[in-house]
């Protein structure tokens, strides 16, 4: 009984995983598959079956959007906190730090830097907000640290699409194959009342 409840639990949080990508199921008798009533004839379910891959691609396409938004994120935060690090280090000294920033794209300025307990951060969306030193570094370390969270669950969930891909290929290759053994019949038994 304990393994029973175990195992819904493991798939409810299997589904609960990839909430929003419909799971693809294998249809392993196509005979009885094809006798359902929404299935009228092999072109209307390859056409569903397509449809539905189709919606898998285009799934695929905005989370790969995602995985390399995130893939660039990532690194760009974790030099924010290197620099941060570096700037708690200085801020004890009372000589300037000599450093280079980007001024625009491939232009960087040289500056002097006098000793702060601020920063400012960029958050997006033009806006930009002061923070003291050890509070913008916990929240840069709780970004990266959700950022990377999010990055596990992208590649898991392309993981799960494309076994979703797989799952459908193999669909209509059963079903469009089960439709030409069907036609071949039909062929015989037609050749052979013939005779």
């Amino acid at each position: 009984m304990a393994a029973t409840i175990d195992d819904s639990n493991a798939v409810q949080a299997t589904k609960k995983k990839h909430l929003g990508i419909p799971e693809a199921i294998f249809v392993e008798d196509v005979e009885s598959f094809m006798k359902l009533p929404e299935n009228e004839s092999a072109d209307a379910v390859l056409r569903k079956l397509d449809e539905q891959y189709q919606k898998y691609k285009y799934m695929e396409v905005n989370l790969a959007q995602k995985k390399l938004r995130l893939k660039s994120q990532i690194p760009q935060i974790k030099q924010t906190l290197e620099i941060l690090r570096h700037m708690q280090k200085k801020k004890e000294t009372t000589e300037p730090m000599q450093t280079h920033f980007l001024l625009a794209d491939n232009v960087y300025c040289k500056a002097s830097v006098p000793p702060t307990d601020k920063v400012c951060l960029w958050l997006g969306a033009n806006v930009m907000l002061e923070y003291d030193i050890d509070e913008a570094q916990a929240l840069l370390e709780k970004n990266l640290s959700t950022a990377s969270r999010n990055l596990d669950a992208l590649e898991d969930d392309l993981d799960f699409l494309r076994d979703q891909f797989t799952t459908t290929e193999v669909n209509m290759a059963r079903v469009y194959n089960w439709d030409v053994k069907r036609r071949s019949k039909e062929n015989q038994r037609k050749a052979a009342d013939k005779s």
